[in-house]
This record gives structure tokens, C-alpha cells and sequence, in this order.
């Protein structure tokens, strides 16, 4: 038998078929368990049992010191990281490397997310993910269709040149994928009703984003299949005294989920906590990551344009937001800071994503049978290891020299329109 004190880990190891966690708190999601085992086999939650009643007949221990043992963060919006942007690099070492980036800051599975482009991008991007869950590439869940059937006025950053209307011929490409979830970011008010009727009824996952509908559009789009609601209030139709438009279809629908970007840049807390107060159990994170977040690059370019990062911003040079720097680590601690309860904050990152996607059974919490996918976290929310699928994958705490942790107020004092 051999027990593993995490913070002396000198190599990354691989847990092998049966580990036992022991001196942590367990936050599974739903409750926080003291005196409690968490026990893996293989890359599955074995148990969690009471501390008094766990014999150390496994072959590994791993003594967490009292430390916090939290389900790991799932991302739904990643459009690049380690350097690499998925645009660029539609491939399976693209996400491969994208996946390595985010999974050293806590997220365990996220989307691969392809920024509008040409209609052969998106062929060699799904085909790329579709080879990649047959490969069973940890953490890759599917992918991210941000565009191009998006609205000119609310584009954002995206290359108008790309941006075009969906016909019927489209839907077969759109809805290749064999395995995982693909969704689909749209302008409902550019796309017929029946075209989104019909991705829904194909098992895609519909979202509003980058629109600039109005708010009976945006109703009927609902109830036509949409599900949620893209980096919501960034790039989208404000809630007016009688205009609610798209931001007030998504704060006044209960069945909708909203994704938002909270890291300083893109929503003010006060917004940030109303929208949290609204969409209980609706609301997650996303990082709307670019290359920039594991890279020492602080420039890229995307479809023609330069991008900038200064103090974790990223903008062109007209100013215009164009993604994030952001990890899911520094975004939950921002939610936290911003004043949410650090429990719901979690949640925030991954019970929530997961239900959205339909794959809570394997993802956002620690119960008996979900992958043994999950995060060591101090006290105050540094993070120490990683797990994914009961292989360790990090035992040094990362953070980034990001703005939004640190550094809020100056962020909140350069407010613009964005992606």
C-alpha cells in the first residue's frame, strides 16, 4: 500500500484501479461531506463512505490535508488555448492541445468552439471532434458551432465576410456528428422557424447568441427548440423598458440556460448577480477562452485580425472585446467575489453545463458511478490537482496573471460592446 501526500508528488502519476481519497472535504455537487472516503476504481467513483468505515486494503491513499475535493469544471464555450486557436487548427492534436491547456486550470470537458467561418471549416472542425471521441480523447464532449448563421449588427469580433443566412442543405452537415453533442449558436430572427424546429428534433443543442431579435422572436424561437442563450447579454438585443428583446426572453423563460463570461470584462457584478438571482440552476460560466489562456503569446490572429491581451483583456484594435483570457479556476473564483456563494459557484461550472448538456450521469458532481473527473481545491479556492477520469493530471496550483482576478476594479472601468 502507498499513501500519496498530494503537495509531495514529485511526478504526474496515473491512479491506478483502486484509490482511496481520504482528509478532504467533499463537496459533491449537492452537499459538503466531512469525516468522509471518496474511493475510485479504475476512472469511476467507486464509493463515498464514511471515514470510520473505510479499511485501507486499496493500493494507493492519497491524504488530501484536510483540503476540499470539488466535481470538475466542464466548459462549454472554448474557442482555443496552449497557443492554439480551433479555427487554426481544426485537428484532433488542435483540441488535444486545447484540452491540455484547460485541464491544468480545473476544467475536466468542455466544447471545442469554432468561430464563424467558411462551410468547410466547420466539416474539417466536426470531423476533427467526431475522430476525437472515437478516439475517446478525455474531455472532449463535442463541439461548439459559434456561427456563422449570426447576426451582422451583433457580430462582435466575428468576420462579416463569413456571416450568411442557414438553408435546408446545410442541416445534414450540422448534424453529422455520430457521437457527443454538437450546439449550434444562432440569430433566430436569421434562421426559419422550422430550420430550428428541425436541428432540435436532430438532438442539437440550440442557443441564441450574437442576435439582435426581438422579444416575440426570440419567444417563438424557444418554443421551437432553442435552449439557451449564448454568452448572455454580450452581443445580443438589450432588455429595454418595453423592449425586452433577447436578453429579456432569457431572463423571463425558466427552461432556458444561459452561459456568461465573468471575468471583469464582459459583465459588471451587479448584472452578474441579478442574472444569477433569475435563472436559478440555469445560469453557468463559460470562459469564451482564446489561445491565449495557457500561452505566453499576448497577440493572435483571428480571421485577418490582430488580437491584443493587455492585463488579460483581449480586443482588436478598434477596442472591441474578442474573447477572454479567462479559466474556469479564475471564473469561479470572480463568481465568488462577485457574491455568490461559493457552493453555487461551483455548481456554476459544472452541474450546471452538465445538465444543460444532457451528461450529468458522467459529469457535475461526485456520486457513486460518475468518472472520477474532479478537482483538490484549498480553502480559498486555489487550485492544487487535477483528476481526469482517475488519472492525475496536475499536481501544481496554477493561476493566471489574469486581470479579472486581482485587478476588478480596473476592469470595470472599460465597459464596452463585445463578443
Amino acid at each position: 500500500m502507498k499513501i500519496f501526500i498530494i503537495f509531495f508528488l514529485g511526478l504526474i502519476r496515473a491512479a491506478v484501479s483502486d484509490t482511496a481519497f481520504i482528509n478532504a472535504e467533499i463537496f459533491t455537487g449537492f452537499s459538503l461531506l466531512t469525516n468522509h472516503t471518496l474511493l475510485i476504481k479504475d476512472d469511476r467513483i467507486a464509493q463515498i463512505i464514511p471515514s470510520k468505515d473505510f479499511k485501507p486494503t486499496v493500493e494507493d491513499i492519497i491524504d488530501c490535508k484536510h483540503q476540499r475535493l470539488i466535481p470538475g469544471f466542464i466548459d462549454l464555450q472554448v474557442n482555443g488555448g496552449g497557443g492554439i486557436l480551433f479555427n487554426d487548427s481544426p485537428t484532433v492534436a488542435g483540441i488535444r492541445s486545447i484540452l491540455n491547456a484547460h485541464h491544468t486550470y480545473g476544467t475536466v470537458a468542455l466544447l471545442p468552439t469554432l468561430i464563424s467561418d467558411k462551410l468547410c471549416k466547420i466539416t474539417q472542425a466536426m470531423s476533427a471532434v467526431e475522430n476525437a471521441l472515437k478516439q475517446k480523447v478525455p474531455g472532449v464532449l463535442g463541439i461548439h458551432l459559434e456561427g456563422p448563421f449570426l447576426s451582422k449588427p451583433k457580430k462582435g469580433i466575428h468576420n462579416e465576410t463569413y456571416i450568411q443566412d442557414l438553408y435546408p442543405e446545410y442541416l445534414n452537415q450540422l448534424c453529422s456528428l455520430d457521437e457527443g453533442t454538437t450546439l449550434i449558436t444562432l440569430a433566430p430572427e436569421k434562421v426559419k422557424p422550422e430550420i430550428v424546429n428541425l436541428l432540435a428534433a436532430n438532438g442539437i443543442k440550440v442557443f441564441a447568441g450574437h442576435t439582435n431579435t426581438d422579444y416575440k422572436t426570440a419567444k417563438q424561437a424557444i418554443q421551437n427548440g432553442v435552449l439557451g442563450f449564448t454568452h448572455v447579454f454580450n452581443a445580443m438585443s438589450p432588455l429595454t423598458s418595453r423592449s425586452p428583446n433577447a436578453v429579456g426572453a432569457a431572463l423571463d423563460e425558466d427552461r432556458c440556460y444561459c452561459g456568461i463570461i465573468n471575468d471583469g470584462f464582459h459583465i459588471h457584478p451587479a448584472t452578474f448577480r441579478i442574472a444569477a438571482k433569475i435563472k436559478k440552476n440555469k445560469l453557468f460560466l463559460v470562459t469564451d477562452a482564446m489561445s491565449t489562456v495557457g500561452s505566453t503569446h499576448k497577440t493572435f490572429q483571428l480571421s485577418g485580425q490582430t488580437i491584443y491581451e493587455k492585463n488579460g483583456r483581449l480586443t482588436n484594435a478598434d477596442g472591441v472585446l474578442a474573447g477572454s483570457s479567462l479559466t474556469m479556476i479564475d471564473a469561479v473564483k470572480n463568481t465568488i467575489r462577485f457574491g455568490i456563494p461559493w457552493d453555487e459557484a461551483i455548481r456554476m461550472a459544472s452541474l450546471y453545463p452538465a445538465n444543460c448538456l444532457g451528461i450529468a450521469d458522467d459529469y457535475g458532481s461526485l456520486t457513486e458511478g460518475k468518472k472520477a473527473s474532479f478537482l483538490l481545491v484549498s480553502k480559498s479556492f486555489d487550485l492544487q490537482a487535477v483528476w481526469i477520469e482517475g488519472k492525475l493530471i496536475t499536481s501544481t496550483a496554477k493561476e493566471t496573471p489574469n486581470a479579472s482576478l486581482g485587478n476588478i476594479s480596473m476592469a470595470l472601468s472599460s465597459f464596452t460592446s463585445s463578443d
